[in-house]
C-alpha cells in the first residue's frame, strides 16, 4: 500500500492491484488533467515523483480514470471539516 497527501486530500494505491492492470489508466490522466506526478515505476506501480504537495492538483483524475479503466487500486480520502457534526445533527450517523 502506498499513499500520499497533497494540499486537502489523501491518495492511497494498492499496489497489489497494479500489477495486473493491462491500461496504466491513472499515468495517463495525470499527465492529461494534471501535472503529470506520477510515473510507472518497474513498469508497474504508480510513484510520485516531485513534491505532491506543490504538484499536486486535486483532480481526483487518477481514482476516476483508475476505477473505470484500471483495477480500481486507488482511493482518493476528501475529509469535510464540519461533515460528522452535521450528520450527527441531522439525524445521520
Amino acid at each position: 500500500m502506498q499513499e500520499f497527501q497533497e494540499q486537502t486530500i489523501k491518495v492511497v494505491v494498492d499496489e497489489s492491484k497494479c500489477t495486473t492492470c493491462k491500461s496504466k489508466a491513472c499515468i495517463a490522466a495525470c499527465k492529461t488533467f494534471a501535472r503529470g506526478m506520477l510515473t510507472l515505476k518497474d513498469g508497474v506501480y504508480p510513484v510520485v515523483e516531485g513534491d505532491p504537495k506543490r504538484l499536486g492538483t486535486e483532480c481526483l483524475a487518477c481514482e476516476y480514470e483508475c476505477f473505470f479503466r484500471g483495477n480500481k487500486a486507488i482511493t482518493i480520502e476528501a475529509p469535510v471539516p464540519g461533515l460528522d457534526e452535521y450528520r450527527k445533527k441531522i439525524g445521520i450517523s
